[in-house]
């Protein structure tokens, strides 16, 4: 399947790739890293609060691996990874929601309950 690109270096995806790219997206995912691993060591938030910042750094470390290091985004040359992104998105959701619920059943039916106990 021929898409006029003689050259593989012309070819979109491999013009995208650059090394500031790259290295921007491992700086930004290891800064939230750093931060949230710093928040964790010297508890200087409260727990549902570090709830919040641990997952609002990842949901952004996420976001930053997806378009710095992926590549992905709604441009006509990239179009299809970006669907192929948007299908997965819920497939990952419900394995992870229901993987989660398998174990937490698994645990409720065979761990013993304080007071079950005579």
């Amino acid at each position: 399947m021929s898409h006029g690109y003689d050259d593989p270096t012309l070819h979109p995806e491999v013009q995208m790739s650059t090394s500031r790219g790259y290295f921007a997206g491992f700086a930004v995912s290891s800064i939230l890293m750093f931060v949230a691993t710093f928040l964790v060591a010297s508890r200087a938030v409260p727990p549902f609060g570090l709830l919040m910042v641990i997952s609002v750094c990842a949901g952004i470390a996420i976001i930053a691996q997806i378009y710095f290091l992926l590549h992905i985004d709604v441009s006509e040359h990239n179009i299809w990874n970006t669907v192929a992104l948007v299908m997965f998105m819920p497939l990952f959701l419900v394995t992870i929601g229901l993987t989660w619920w398998m174990f937490s059943q698994l645990y409720l039916r065979t761990m013993i309950m304080p007071g079950m106990m005579h």
